[in-house]
């Protein structure tokens, strides 16, 4: 038998936007736990905004597990937090009421900002540094640095010895900002595995002394970029049989129902969504072939395969919830009527 450390996370009730928490048990296993080897675990919802002191206790229900390279016989336990009667979601459980399709397909894009002493790294103490343009994709020291780098490459391999579908890195447009990329198949699993990712990438700053900023313009109201998380989706009927019109279709439905995404793309989104640096304004919705400027941009490789693939929703924002993202996107694509005969 073998003593496992076992790091059971959950998202908080704080709002607009949840912090992930974390505790750890050691339990004996012959081998790497499964998830239906892992017991509920209760916590004190008083200190974590959901429960009040006279009756705090919460319920941890474990729902996804990963290998944790950063310990030894380390478990990430992902876990969905529940009343004390252990059956019912806690009104805080964004995951438990999630529309879910096994066969829809997410990219997200998490944007983020690396601070130290209050300012984005590399920033000069007073002032900024020369305008962004270089930065984007850069290299050498006078673009990124001596430690972001070797910080979202320690992060590439804990998320990719964790098993998690983490598909690239790259320095994005302003200093000191970065970008990576989760892909999952099912609303649940990707969501899973962006807010494990976002959790490692949090965990491993405290080494280094840097946090991580994920506010969609901690810049405020000035020419630098802000931060997204870019959606990429698509459903087996837009990979196998879409078409224009049906796409036509969903793209008039994605347009009504523009308030309902909004709502949950995350918070502070109109300052972001202004129609500069790439982005289209919150108050219309927009489409595009190729257009960064578009609510949705529609890649050439779509078009050129007869409207069958994915689409990008680029309004969520840095802090947005992927668990209310994807279902969000799910709701409004079931609006859409499909031909039964065409996806047999």
């Amino acid at each position: 038998m073998t003593k496992y450390r076992l790091e059971y996370i959950w998202l908080d009730g704080y709002t607009p936007t949840p912090n992930l928490r974390g505790k750890t048990q050691i339990k004996e296993f012959a081998s790497f736990p499964t998830l239906d080897q892992l017991p509920l675990w209760g916590f004190d919802g008083s200190s974590t905004m959901q429960a009040e002191g006279h009756s705090s206790d919460c319920v941890l229900k474990p729902v996804a597990v990963y290998p944790d390279a950063a310990r030894t016989n380390g478990v990430l336990v992902m876990c969905e937090v529940m009343m004390p009667d252990g059956k019912t979601p806690h009104p805080s459980n964004k995951r438990a009421t999630i529309l879910d399709d096994a066969d829809a397909w997410f990219g997200f894009e998490q944007e983020y900002f690396f601070y130290k002493d209050g300012r984005p790294l590399g920033f000069p103490e007073h002032g900024y540094p020369p305008p962004q343009g270089p930065y984007y994709t850069g290299v050498g020291y006078k673009f990124v640095g001596d430690v972001a780098r070797k910080l979202v490459e320690e992060h590439l391999d804990l998320c990719l010895a964790a098993g998690i579908n983490h598909e690239g890195i790259n320095a994005e447009v302003a200093k000191g900002q970065w970008e990576f990329q989760i892909f999952g198949k099912g609303s649940r699993t990707a969501a899973d595995q962006m807010w494990m990712a976002r959790y490692l990438m949090l965990r491993l700053t405290e080494k280094y002394g840097i946090d991580i900023e994920f506010h969609c313009k901690p810049l405020g109201d000035t020419d630098w970029n802000g931060s997204g998380m870019h959606c990429n989706f698509s459903t087996k009927y837009m990979r196998e049989v879409g078409g224009k019109d049906y796409f036509e279709k969903l793209m008039d439905a994605f347009k009504v129902a523009r308030a309902d995404h909004i709502a949950v793309y995350g918070p502070d989104n109109h300052m972001r969504l202004t129609g500069k640096h790439e982005t289209a304004s919150i108050d219309t919705f927009s489409w595009g072939v190729a257009d960064r400027g578009a609510s949705i941009r529609v890649p050439h490789s779509f078009v050129n395969n007869g409207y069958k693939g994915y689409l990008e929703d680029r309004r969520p924002n840095s802090q947005g919830d992927p668990y209310q993202i994807a279902s969000q996107v799910l709701k409004t694509i079931a609006t859409v009527p499909t031909d039964a005969k065409a996806a047999a």
